[in-house]
């Protein structure tokens, strides 16, 4: 795992940077997607339910990246996966994923599953570029159309 890496417990205090984080990291995409981003419902409370219910990693001090992790039946979720946009092209990305895989290994899953916006095609090319492919298209509650991209990749022994 990357050695910098730290998982957070629900009572943590620093929650909140968390949540400031995922904000800012993301705030580039409310002029180019829709629906609006699930990031402005949540909460610390939400962050601290993740924490129980699944896993929050951080990397960084101040944090400059993040993920979600939650199990599902036949893979390992990575959501809310966040890279400050002033530690881009540090690597960041490419370490939570590989984060990610040694978790789903240590968890007995052979999969990692992420979903992407329609919109955001640089990181459908991003996480291409890291062994992702497209496996499903998918609407949101209330479209007509496809609003976001599913997106697997195996879990390397």
């Amino acid at each position: 795992m990357t050695s910098d890496a730290v998982r957070h417990k629900p009572d943590d205090g620093k929650l909140a940077d968390i949540l400031a984080l995922i904000q800012k990291s993301f705030a580039y995409m409310d002029a180019r997607i829709d629906p609006p981003s699930s990031m402005h419902r949540l909460t610390v409370s939400d962050i601290a339910e993740k924490c129980e219910t699944g896993e929050v990693w951080t990397i960084g001090n101040p944090f400059k990246a993040c993920v979600f992790l939650t199990k599902k039946p036949d893979c390992l979720y990575l959501g809310k996966v966040a890279v400050d946009k002033n530690a881009r092209g540090e690597g960041l990305g490419r370490a939570l994923v590989a984060l990610a895989e040694q978790r789903a290994k240590e968890l007995g899953y052979s999969e990692l599953e992420l979903e992407t916006r329609i919109e955001l095609t640089e990181n459908h090319r991003i996480f291409g570029a890291m062994g992702f492919v497209k496996t499903a298209e998918t609407a949101h509650e209330g479209y007509d159309h496809m609003t976001a991209i599913t997106m697997r990749k195996p879990v390397t022994n």
